[in-house]
């Protein structure tokens, strides 16, 4: 019975990766929206800092920095707050509401997740990389703005 319910796990792969997949484009589309929104509500300070002289690729630097920053608390916040409950899965499960054993199926009456040290450590690799990049984008965009236009707050670029 191991070996069969192995191999429908190793069959049912390509599904899990596609699912990751999904499921990281989802976070990057959420980071991106609100990273976002915090540079372009905050034109006027970067018109500001463009007048009095910064250089642009240092604003764009700033702003990365900023995000760069934000992903880093994130993955230690959720370490903190999450990590107990995930430790706490992976020893005792998740009970199931329903005994399957009436429907033929054996299955236990609790679901063990496995969170295996690379999975995790490269889905923050990749959620810190992608908050890296649009982070870059939208401050690189702005950056390009006329100091004056920037702190009248004219989204025209």
């Amino acid at each position: 019975l191991i070996k069969d319910m192995e191999a429908v796990i190793e069959q049912d792969r390509p599904n899990a990766i596609m699912i990751y997949v999904i499921l990281l484009a989802l976070a990057a589309m959420g980071i991106f929206n609100a990273q976002t929104l915090s540079i372009f509500r905050r034109k006027k300070e970067i018109g500001t800092l463009m007048a009095l002289g910064m250089h642009k690729r240092k604003i764009v630097l700033l702003f990365t920095l900023e995000g760069a920053l934000n992903g880093f608390f994130a993955i230690l916040l959720t370490i903190i707050l999450f990590g107990p409950f995930l430790y706490y899965f992976s020893i005792y499960g998740i009970p199931l509401p329903i005994d399957y054993s009436d429907m033929g199926l054996i299955v236990a009456k609790r679901l063990i997740p496995i969170y295996s040290f690379p999975l995790l450590f490269i889905t923050s690799c990749l959620v810190f990389i992608i908050l890296l990049i649009v982070s870059y984008i939208p401050s690189r965009r702005i950056s390009k703005m006329h100091p004056v236009d920037a702190i009248r707050g004219k989204t025209t670029l």
